[in-house]
């Protein structure tokens, strides 16, 4: 066993050739046994083992620094850099992370999670390193659908104007989450018949210099057959005119190969691309033929209803009545919901790749047309386009539809995909209207009502939830929050979303779903205002800039005399790997609720 011998970089410096191949099937193995059990993203991880040992054989980390974008194939990374051991606690609470972080190892040079940042990253690497003197290697680690990213494309600018010294290697195996789509997808399928067509050159070349006598005419006299054919096959390279050394495509599964190519591009004083074909899932059968559903691995059965389902079937629904109805996804599909939609009516789904700037900018545009444009997308990913939130949908009042899933605690994803801020976020941007549903019923009314709306909305809600068969909403009146329990102890609970109201429910007290974030329900907040009654707020987002803070600024407006508590998440960044934990952590418990209002209505008698 290799694996077991592995204990830093230096130990696998002393293998062979042949013993890292061997090395690699064992890691291939160890990844797929404790990815099958804790969960994490399987197929880019066992599509990225090769090239990751190259890496380590090649340069010296952490001396040398490499920079994996999104960082979810940096498994292998942290096997290899001390963390062996601790891989079976992938995605645990207090364990090992499903993605690189500065705090957890030496080895990790920046903290990763969404995609198309490691170019810009890795050229402040560079700059830094140039400006101090100092003489180590940056690598940026890129997948191909990445380059649907826009931050890809300024970084490429910069790094090829500035001519600063760093590798690139782009990992390309024509998938991001799902495939591929657009020109760029495109253009890289070019580059790779690029490989073939030099493999095919040189095999020609050989044959025909063997021919006696006329060989080296018949070399010359097919140059401008070979010139044209050239044109067609290969297109002008994107990465050299930018000034960008390209090199490729190379065999990602071959270490030899890579081993060979990355300590030829560490001589050069130029930046470099390395074009790296990768096949994701390699090595585990059921992930290769299927990456998408072996993108990410759950590693336990799931029960709760998703809220996902609800948005797929509703969505299909307003589409059938309405032909204006249109939805967005930026490479996220089939986990928003929108699979169903984009089969019934393919010419209104649009993937746009990973660019939420884009997908928000061009939403505003559709509405402008006078479509209704659904864009349904994580939490996380939605922080990355909020100037377009600001300047081209809210600015100009557009009716743009957002669908925010995965809002609040991420769970097992931990810090970097957690949806904690966009109840801040939205609520500064003037017109917006900003929604909660408490369960799916809420969401399917709350989907029906909205394509009536003329100002820009937002729906947001967590993965999952919990529902009973006789549970059904109020009607949605604009601005109006639904009471779900009633007291006469003068104790007024007002959550946001459903796992706060589960959070909520069996404490003496009146509860009422927020169901509008903003704008506020303010005529109930003025029946409850008043002395002797204690309003707390519930929300799964930080409290600074939240729905809490937002119901503090309207009572003090009102001069209201009633006790306040806000309670949500504390002002720093969440890491838990788990929804329960992150609650725990930030007092959001109904032990912690059950004190509040006990002491309040101790107080009163």
């Amino acid at each position: 066993m290799y694996l077991e011998k592995v204990n830093s970089p230096s130990d696998l410096k002393k293998l062979t050739l042949a013993e890292l191949e061997k090395y690699a099937e064992e890691v291939r193995e160890y990844i797929v046994r404790v990815v099958e059990k804790r969960g994490g993203h399987l197929a880019s991880n066992l599509g990225a083992v090769e090239l990751t040992i190259a890496m380590h054989y090649v340069f010296d980390c952490p001396k040398d620094k490499f920079i994996f974008d999104v960082g979810h194939q940096s498994y292998t990374h942290k096997i290899i850099t001390g963390r062996r051991d601790a891989f079976v606690t992938l995605r645990a609470e207090g364990g090992l992370g499903g993605f690189e972080n500065m705090k957890e190892s030496e080895y990790d040079a920046f903290t990763t999670g969404h995609s198309s940042t490691s170019l810009s990253v890795g050229l402040g690497m560079a700059r830094a390193r140039d400006l101090s003197g100092d003489n180590y290697n940056v690598v940026s680690v890129i997948g191909d659908g990445a380059f649907t990213g826009g931050m890809t494309y300024e970084a490429l600018n910069d790094i090829g104007a500035s001519g600063t010294r760093m590798i690139i290697i782009l990992n390309d195996n024509e998938m991001s989450i799902t495939r591929n789509v657009g020109a760029i997808s495109s253009y890289f399928g070019k580059l790779r018949l690029s490989r073939r067509y030099k493999v095919l050159k040189t095999k020609f070349k050989r044959g025909i210099n063997g021919v006696p006598l006329i060989g080296g005419v018949l070399v010359r006299a097919t140059e401008r057959i070979k010139n044209a054919v050239k044109k067609q096959v290969m297109t002008v390279r994107m990465f050299e005119q930018l000034g960008i050394k390209y090199y490729g495509a190379f065999d990602g599964h071959n270490i030899g190969e890579l081993v060979y190519i990355l300590n030829q591009a560490k001589s050069y004083n130029v930046p470099v691309l390395l074009h790296v074909i990768t096949r994701k899932g390699s090595g585990m059968y059921e992930a290769e033929h299927d990456p998408v559903k072996y993108h990410g691995v759950t590693g336990e059965k799931e029960n709760i209803l998703k809220f996902s389902d609800i948005v797929s079937e509703k969505l299909v629904e307003l589409g059938k009545r309405d032909e204006k109805v249109v939805c967005v996804s930026a490479a996220m599909l089939p986990s928003t919901g929108l699979e169903s939609f984009r089969e019934c009516f393919p010419e209104r789904c649009f993937d746009v790749g990973i660019a939420e700037q884009h997908a928000v900018a061009m939403c505003a545009g559709l509405a402008a047309s006078g479509y209704k444009p659904y864009f349904a997308v994580y939490s996380t990913f939605l922080q990355r386009g909020f100037d377009q939130l600001l300047h081209d949908v809210g600015i100009n009042s557009l009716p743009v539809r957002f669908l925010i899933d995965r809002a609040g605690a991420a769970g097992s994803d931990g810090v970097t995909h957690q949806g904690l801020f966009d109840l801040s976020y939205l609520t500064t941007i003037p017109g917006f209207c900003v929604m909660a549903p408490r369960c799916g019923k809420d969401l399917a009314k709350m989907i029906d009502w909205s394509a009536g709306v003329k100002v820009p909305l937002a729906i947001r809600y967590p993965k999952g939830y919990t529902q009973s068969s006789d549970d059904d909403p109020e009607d949605i009146v604009y601005g109006k929050w639904e009471v779900l329990s009633h007291s006469d102890n003068g104790v007024y609970i007002i959550a946001v979303g459903p796992n706060m109201i589960e959070l909520a429910r069996g404490t003496d007290c009146t509860l009422v779903s927020a169901r509008f974030v903003k704008p506020l329900d303010t005529e109930f907040l003025h029946s409850v205002c008043g002395k002797g009654n204690i309003i707390i707020t519930l929300e799964e987002n930080v409290v600074r800039g939240g729905f809490g803070e937002s119901v503090l600024d309207e009572l003090n407006r009102m001069g209201a005399e009633c006790e306040t508590v806000t309670l949500g998440f504390e002002d720093r960044f969440c890491d838990n790997r788990s929804a329960t934990a992150a609650f725990d952590a930030n007092g959001l418990t109904a032990a912690r609720l059950n004190r509040i209002v006990s002491a309040f209505t101790r107080s009163r008698s």
